[in-house]
């Protein structure tokens, strides 16, 4: 049904993770469908300046930026999408309506033998699952901020999922030079409950006071060897969906997982973390844009 180097992606979703996603799979040579129903000028400049940034740390293995990012398109609606791809991943937004409607809308559009994949963090692959007439050709590929940098793709199985379908991912993975873990499906998956419970904990010792936000973060850091602590590593995925994450896993897991007031405050006034210049940490937004 598979094969293990996708010709053809794409990706439903031009933000952050959308673009990165984009990103690694044309640097290994597949064609790039970005759907992007926002700002698609914004999307391209994601991907271009991700690039960029590759190939000043020696990332693209003598390619240019400018070959890498010819191999990408931007497309304002789902229908427009190839229906030949291998691959789709879904990249938009935590929330469950919205990913469901896409996810039939994409299911309406690509061959019978597509692989349909949600990079969500926190929903339940099989709530998304059974908006489709065939859940066997789906999972999760939740891949990690920045993406293209980050090591890891969380491969996540219901029970609908077929064995040769997380296969192809595997391989897939394999193919961008990262490695995976294959997780079942519960809430939080394997990723998101521990680092948004570590997470939590780290804001609670900031709100009573036990130390600064920069002594926690260097704690994990050189105590742990963690290669980020806790409140920065919040400031990168954003406030806002940390708050989202930690308040599904409290309904679906219980009060631990209850979001500190200190994170709630943080939202209401807007300090989202990386993408607004402020958070637990100060960020250069000029620097973040380009």
């Amino acid at each position: 049904m598979t094969q293990q180097t996708p010709d053809i992606v794409a990706v439903v979703g031009g933000g952050r993770m959308g673009a990165g996603i984009a990103q690694v799979f044309a640097t290994i040579g597949a064609a790039v469908t970005v759907a992007e129903a926002g700002d698609r000028e914004a999307a391209i400049g994601r991907i271009e300046a991700g690039l960029e940034a590759a190939a000043l740390r020696g990332k693209l293995s003598g390619i240019s930026p400018e070959e890498v990012l010819a191999r990408v398109t931007v497309v304002a609606e789902i229908d427009d999408l190839p229906a030949a791809t291998a691959l789709v991943i879904e990249a938009v937004p935590e929330d469950l309506t919205l990913k469901l409607d896409v996810l039939t809308t994409v299911e309406k559009v690509v061959a019978r033998e597509t692989v349909i994949a949600s990079n969500t963090s926190s929903l339940p692959i099989g709530d998304l699952a059974a908006a489709l007439s065939d859940p066997s050709r789906f999972l999760g590929m939740h891949f990690f901020n920045p993406v293209p940098a980050s090591s890891l793709v969380e491969i996540v199985r219901s029970e609908a999922t077929e064995a040769s379908i997380v296969a192809a991912a595997r391989h897939w993975v394999a193919a961008l030079g990262k490695e995976d873990i294959v997780v079942n499906d519960f809430p939080g998956f394997a990723t998101s409950r521990l680092g948004v419970c570590l997470g939590l904990e780290a804001i609670r010792m900031l709100e009573e006071g036990v130390a600064d936000a920069e002594a926690i973060d260097r704690a994990m850091e050189l105590g742990y060897r963690h290669a980020m602590g806790p409140l920065r590593s919040t400031d990168l995925v954003g406030l806002d969906v940390r708050l989202a994450i930690a308040e599904h896993l409290a309904v679906e897991l219980g009060p631990r997982f209850e979001p500190p007031q200190l994170l709630r405050d943080k939202v209401a006034r807007g300090e989202l973390g990386r993408k607004t210049g402020s958070g637990f940490h100060t960020w250069d937004t000029m620097k973040e844009k380009r």
